[in-house]
């Protein structure tokens, strides 16, 4: 059972950008990994996902502003995110793809002037 522990998180004004870290307490070499978020009041949605060789999938909605990226040497996932919008507020958490791990505590991100 890999353990996650979610960093990065903050106030930013729109168009700022941040970088959300994942420190995983174990090997994920072989882990299909994802970045998730959770807006109050809705569901958890997958944001982005990354393979074990670096393949990347975006939703939607940050497709061209956020940036998914590993360092499997680490255990570590990053999340850089950019030109960012009030709607990407929310609780955001990594875990495998399908997320099948315990879910960490996440990072707060909000995003308001």
């Amino acid at each position: 059972q890999v353990q996650f522990v979610e960093s990065g998180g903050g106030l930013v004004q729109p168009g700022g950008s941040l970088r959300l870290s994942c420190a995983a307490s174990g090997s994920i070499f072989n882990i299909y990994m994802g970045w998730y978020r959770q807006a109050p009041g809705k569901q958890r949605e997958l944001v982005a996902r990354i393979g074990r060789i670096g393949n990347t999938n975006y939703a939607d909605s940050v497709k061209g502003r956020f940036t998914i990226s590993r360092d499997n040497v680490k255990n570590m996932v990053y999340l850089q995110m950019n030109s960012l919008k009030p709607e990407d507020t929310a609780v955001y958490y990594c875990n495998d793809y399908p997320p099948l791990f315990n879910w960490g505590q996440g990072t707060q991100v909000t995003v308001s002037s």
